[in-house]
């Protein structure tokens, strides 16, 4: 069984093609341990995957639904205006702001308090 030449480019080029879309898209996922993240922050960082990345981003300063955390409280002020600092957090996170729901009656105490020592560190 002869495969024509005209067959042949398409399958490799199409290969190649595949070979090359393979490495774009998202990055790959670093570990907690290639992020330096001690054991409270990579709990939070748990917390923040199931209740927080499908409308943030923690490591990239594009918006998603919701603004990028990405150097949260490197930031002097939050997107809402409000200064950038445990207690207006704490306060947006518990009690929601704008289009954001309240996580008060969702998180622990100790979920949320891993989950701040994880956004500290983006």
């Amino acid at each position: 069984m002869i495969i024509s030449m005209k067959r042949m480019l398409l399958i490799l080029s199409s290969a190649i093609l595949l070979f090359f879309l393979a490495g774009c898209g998202k990055p790959p996922k670093r570990t907690d341990a290639e992020l330096g993240l001690n054991a409270q922050q990579a709990r939070g960082r748990r917390v923040f995957q199931v209740y927080c990345s499908s409308c943030h981003h923690a490591y990239s300063s594009a918006a998603s639904q919701g603004p990028s955390l990405k150097g949260l409280f490197k930031k002097r002020f939050l997107p809402s205006g409000l200064p950038a600092n445990n207690r207006f957090v704490r306060d947006t996170i518990l009690g929601g702001r704008g289009m954001m729901p309240g996580f008060g009656g969702v998180l622990t105490e100790k979920q949320f308090q891993d989950l701040i020592a994880y956004l500290h560190t983006l």
